[in-house]
């Protein structure tokens, strides 16, 4: 049960507590609506409980995670290197 499920029972159950006016042979609402109100009042303890317990409880981690990535390295970049020789006696460029 949810806790959105145990909040309607609740409701549901003062309504037919305090709000209801009607009578059946070999029934009392009264006692009907107490009955809901008192399972949703479980229902919405147990809801909470667990949200707590499952917020606290971490796994133990027994081993790292090992991720295997294939690594392929690039060809090498190939490069032309021109150079220019210049002579002592020719004027700057």
């Amino acid at each position: 049960m949810t806790i959105a499920g145990s909040i309607i029972l609740i409701m549901l159950g003062a309504i037919l507590t305090w709000a209801v006016e009607f009578d059946l042979a070999g029934l009392d609402i009264n006692v009907v609506g107490l009955v809901l109100m008192l399972g949703g009042l479980v229902g919405l303890g147990f809801g909470i409980y667990r949200i707590s317990v499952t917020r606290r409880a971490v796994g133990p981690i027994d081993e790292p995670v090992h991720r295997h990535e294939i690594y392929e390295e690039p060809e090498p970049r190939r490069t032309t290197v021109y150079e220019e020789r210049r002579h002592y006696d020719e004027p700057p460029l």
